[in-house]
């Protein structure tokens, strides 16, 4: 088994909305993953989605743009990112996912001898911007955090290890610790994965090892739009 991962799809099924107005990068760019995923994935392995699926504004829209990739191979995990304002109740969604299609909440999957959790997260402090109304969502979201990190765990056996899919980079430009870094560190946590970043101008590399974390960044035109290997 192994494990790729990918963020930040914007699909938009339903209501087209071109992403090429952002750059060059964005022209076909899911057709380009699409050609890499079969390429590369086999229906023994994992693919991790870190959040910013689809433009959907209800259920019904984003499960016509998470439908395109049931021809794909692989296990699919999501969590939720700032833009997936069609994730309301997690219990309907999980209902209504195609087979081999997960999502996580302040929870946790496991796959071999590697558990999964997953949160969405939220900016950091030393972030551009960063305000008083972000402190409050960031320490909301720290809990959220908390309690994905319990599942995993609690799920997690001997010889197990702990994987953290969020959305959010979990720390600033400066990779300074945050309250995110803090937890994984404290949980034995082995490999992050977020996105969220994108653009030319996004400070940011690709791969990151941080107080024995390896931090992978997988937003789609970060990563040239291919999957990104995490577990081989």
């Amino acid at each position: 088994m192994k494990i790729y991962a990918i963020s930040d799809l914007h699909m938009s099924t339903a209501s087209p909305k071109p992403m090429d107005i952002f750059g060059a990068k964005w022209f076909n760019y899911l057709e380009k993953i699409r050609e890499d995923w079969e390429k590369k994935v086999t229906d023994d392995d994992v693919v991790l989605i870190g959040g910013d699926i689809s433009w959907a504004m209800d259920l019904s829209g984003a499960l016509e743009d998470i439908n395109t990739l049931v021809p794909l191979k692989g296990k699919k995990v999501m969590v939720r990112g700032n833009h997936d304002y069609w994730w309301k109740s997690v219990s309907k969604i999980r209902a209504a996912l195609p087979e081999n299609f997960y999502v996580l909440q302040n929870d946790a999957i496991k796959f071999g001898n590697t558990v999964i959790c997953g949160s969405r997260a939220w900016s950091v402090e030393g972030s551009p911007d960063f305000c008083e109304q972000d402190r409050k969502i960031y320490l909301r979201e720290v809990e959220r955090l908390r309690l994905a990190l319990k599942n995993a765990s609690q799920t997690a056996e001997e010889g197990d290890e702990i994987y953290c899919l969020i959305h959010y980079p979990p720390f600033n430009v400066r990779r300074e610790n945050s309250l995110f870094t803090d937890l994984f560190e404290s949980f034995g946590v082995k490999k992050v994965i977020y996105g969220h970043l994108h653009g030319k101008d996004a400070r940011a590399d690709l791969k990151v090892v941080k107080n024995g974390i390896t931090y992978y960044l997988t937003s789609c035109d970060q990563a040239d739009n291919k999957l990104t290997l995490i577990k081989g």
